[in-house]
């Protein structure tokens, strides 16, 4: 596949921050159905097992399973934009789908599969079944994805620091250099392999790069390049699982539960509203944590418009990575700290 910039294009290139939820849980059906199945992902694939997460998972992982076959497409609809935003964003997109899309999508489906009974109230927009629908994928989500964000968020921002030195030191043809051998940069085209021969061009509306931990050997976008375009692509493999090492516990001993929770999940910048939903607990038990940990150098605290952004600093990473920081003890971590091959191929936006 080749993707066409323009000079416009090229100042609209964003890197996201995080996968897509959406995008990560059609990932990990495709992963069930490895032939051979990845050394890398054998403690998920260990966890997931567990009698109790496989019957969470059942209904969901049914649903994926029909609506996203092995290739050589699955809709569009499934992995909506705003699903950049989290997995409440992206299925409040996805149930808002219009009735034409969701049955012009559903009968491309169709050419490739045959469809059980319940996916036609879905193809009609029926509302109930929509709700179903996005229940399925929620429990889902919960139990294949959720309880990994740690471990996953880690690697995606291992990779993520290596993508922003190659921004920094190249510009964007820094960036795309640094995907080789995944991505090859002809300016102005990127190329990719791709199951088919095709070309995308962007037409000034830029290009958002989305990181996967569930994804392998190649990028995907979505089948329909009207779409805002979007390329999904697979971290690098050095960054996913690591060996075990229980510091969480001597942390946890240090510093108490609670505050460790918070230093754990600032190996993310947050804001105090986003520190508060990811702990559970109130805004203002997360802004006394923060407070209390920037006090001992292990978190820096700016403001970011109108929320308030906690970032871990060199000291505050070395704590959590159980290394000792270079030369400084303080100041942010900062950078230091649908198609193609995937599943056996597909086109593009799908698998």
């Amino acid at each position: 596949m080749r993707i066409h910039f323009d000079a416009e294009d090229l100042t609209r290139v964003t890197l996201a921050d995080e996968p897509d939820p959406l995008w990560e849980m059609i990932f990990t059906r495709f992963r069930f159905r490895d032939r051979v199945r990845s050394l890398t992902f054998r403690p998920w694939f260990e966890e997931v097992r567990e009698p109790a997460r496989t019957a969470g998972m059942r209904r969901g992982a049914h649903v994926l399973d029909v609506l996203v076959p092995a290739g050589p497409y699955f809709p569009d609809f499934l992995t909506p934009y705003e699903g950049l935003r989290g997995l409440d964003s992206g299925l409040a997109a996805l149930l808002r789908t219009p009735k034409r899309r969701l049955a012009a999508e559903l009968r491309l489906l169709a050419r490739h599969r045959t469809l059980p009974r319940w996916v036609r109230p879905i193809a009609e927009g029926n509302a109930l079944a929509l709700e179903h629908l996005g229940a399925a994928l929620r429990d889902y989500h919960e139990t294949a994805i959720a309880p990994f964000r740690e471990l996953v968020g880690a690697a995606v921002d291992a990779d993520r620091a290596c993508r922003t030195r190659a921004l920094l030191r190249g510009g964007v043809e820094g960036l795309f250099a640094g995907f080789a051998p995944l991505m090859r940069w002809s300016p102005p085209v990127l190329e990719t392999e791709y199951v088919v021969d095709q070309d995308l061009v962007l037409g000034g509306r830029g290009l958002r790069l989305v990181p996967s931990y569930f994804c392998q050997r190649a990028p995907l976008t979505l089948a329909d390049p009207e779409l805002p375009p979007v390329l999904i692509y697979p971290i690098e493999q050095r960054h996913r699982w690591r060996p075990a090492v229980n510091r969480r516990a001597g942390l946890d001993a240090l510093m108490g539960a609670n505050r460790s929770a918070v230093l754990h999940a600032l190996g993310r910048s947050a804001t105090t509203t986003q520190l508060a939903r990811m702990l559970g607990i109130s805004a203002t038990a997360a802004s006394r944590h923060a407070t209390a940990l920037r006090e001992a150098g292990l978190v820096d605290t700016r403001r970011d418009g109108n929320a308030v952004l906690h970032t871990l600093t060199r000291l505050g990473t070395a704590l959590l990575q159980g290394s000792l920081p270079q030369g400084s003890t303080g100041g942010p971590a900062g950078a230091d700290r649908h198609g193609g091959t995937e599943n056996g191929g597909t086109e593009n936006g799908g698998l």
